[in-house]
């Protein structure tokens, strides 16, 4: 592996976008610089060694010995162990960028995946920027903005303020409106930040000013909106893929409901609480909304699902999701891949009649956390680490035995994916995944997610986006108590 970090090569952009031919006639970047760490920069170094494009991996000093650095092509140090003095310093990113005369930047998930003027400096250097526009990542990443395009293209949003909130005043009269439950909602960003639920007067006061808070301290903008809270509610989420010639289809649906705090611990493909008739309308409804956006690239929209049957379009998350392997694995379409060739100018190579869904496929997603503490975040060094495998398991990850899980990130560890044929097979895989997987050094939230493969309520889907915090975690601390 090359390292980078003392070379010297001036701008050189004779070429833009640096651009060559793969061995199947697809137009593909040389080189590709990842802006980002852990499991996803793992997970793009090798798509990019599958099609034979050189990685470029950026770190910080804490991050120095990280399985990403170690499998990439080059690497360059941009930075101190903090994410404002690397993964999220512009200027370091795009010098590096510029030092390994790459073509394209892949920004992965989270750090400036979403940050439209990250992109935008991307593409004026002649770098392409692998994601949506400019203009797209803009319009998604201000949900109100994105709520009134929704609500102009005859897109059912869920009810809500017209527009950011100033004051608690206003908060009430919205919601005295609407009637309580009600959310507010960080205008930007997402991750659950910025968001609380509020029952009453008394509790939405409150609510609002901590979700200011949390917002301008995660976004650095404390501007935020309300929504009506539905009871009972179901997160799912359709995959969309759309390139640079007006073309846009749908990978299916993932289930995103069981949750803590708004945090997704588990997905699945496909979801149980979809007929064909609510598939069918569901994607065709993510698909206008990826259309009124003139989206490109790979993206999600969110959509909140009642106990009626009826949904509404939460949001779009114009990147790449942590859960994209659950789609991966029932479409057998890699979409690091996609992303790749798409931001390169190719056009889809395939249609949505293209498109099928085999099996069923279950994420678990694997924390540094101690559930018994808050849900405290748990860094130190892994002294032990057993990979689960067998047949339909697969394990994105970036930890290995000696690593040291540092204080300053993300505390994700894992994310193990169960393929089966159905369902119960899924289940039985997944169960069978976390058995086997072995975390000693730092405390896990592996024995959290066996318990929940093991509830009678989750293997019968009999869940909503509050089943977690409301039932499954409040009944261990009652016992506790």
């Amino acid at each position: 592996m090359e390292n980078l970090s003392s070379s010297v090569n001036p701008f050189l952009f004779s070429n833009p976008f640096r651009l060559s031919k793969s061995a199947d006639g697809l137009t593909l970047f040389k080189s590709i610089l990842i802006a980002n760490r852990g499991e996803i920069a793992l997970r793009i170094v090798r798509a990019c060694k599958e099609m034979g494009i050189r990685s470029v991996a950026v770190h910080s000093e804490a991050d120095f010995e990280s399985l990403h650095v170690q499998y990439a092509d080059a690497d360059i140090c941009i930075g101190s162990a903090r994410s404002s003095e690397s993964y999220l310093h512009i200027p370091s990113i795009i010098s590096a960028a510029e030092i390994a005369d790459v073509a394209a930047i892949h920004p992965g998930y989270g750090f400036l995946a979403e940050n439209a003027r990250f992109a935008e400096i991307c593409r004026s250097c002649n770098i392409a920027f692998i994601g949506p526009s400019v203009e797209a990542i803009q319009l998604a990443g201000n949900k109100i903005e994105a709520r009134k395009v929704m609500r102009d293209h005859g897109i059912r949003v869920v009810p809500g303020s017209d527009g950011i909130l100033s004051n608690p005043d206003e908060a009430l009269d919205v919601a005295h409106e609407m009637g309580f439950p009600v959310i507010i909602k960080a205008a930007l960003g997402g991750g659950g930040r910025g968001m609380r639920v509020a029952h009453n007067d008394a509790s939405l006061v409150n609510a609002f000013a901590t979700a200011q808070s949390e917002a301008e301290a995660a976004f650095g903008d404390k501007s935020v909106y309300l929504e009506k809270f539905i009871d009972n509610g179901r997160h799912i989420e359709f995959q969309v893929l759309g390139d640079l010639h007006g073309n846009l289809v749908h990978l299916g649906e993932r289930e995103c409901t069981v949750q803590r705090r708004y945090q997704k611990l588990m997905e699945e493909s496909p979801s149980t609480a979809l007929d064909p008739k609510l598939r069918k309308a569901m994607g065709r409804t993510a698909i206008e909304a990826a259309r009124a956006v003139k989206y490109d690239n790979a993206g999600t929209i969110e959509f909140l699902l009642d106990e009626h049957g009826k949904f509404y379009f939460l949001e779009m998350n114009s990147r790449i999701q942590v859960e994209h392997p659950v789609t991966e694995t029932v479409t057998g379409i890699d979409i690091v891949k996609e992303q790749i060739r798409l931001a390169a100018g190719e056009k889809l190579g395939f249609t949505q009649r293209d498109v099928s869904i085999n099996g069923w496929s279950i994420e678990c997603r694997v924390f540094a956390e101690d559930p018994d503490n808050g849900f405290s975040p748990c860094p130190g060094q892994i002294t032990q680490f057993n990979v689960p495998g067998g047949p339909g398991i697969r394990v994105d990850t970036h930890i290995c035995e000696g690593y040291t899980v540092p204080s300053y990130y993300d505390p994700m560890l894992a994310k193990v994916i169960a393929w089966g044929r159905d369902r119960d097979e899924a289940l039985r895989r997944a169960k069978r995944a976390m058995e086997e997987m072995v975390i000693e050094g730092v405390r896990n939230t592996v024995p959290l997610t066996l318990r929940i493969l093991q509830d009678r309520r989750f293997q019968e889907s009999e869940i909503n986006t509050s089943w977690v915090e409301d039932s499954l975690l409040a009944k261990r601390s009652s016992r506790r108590t």
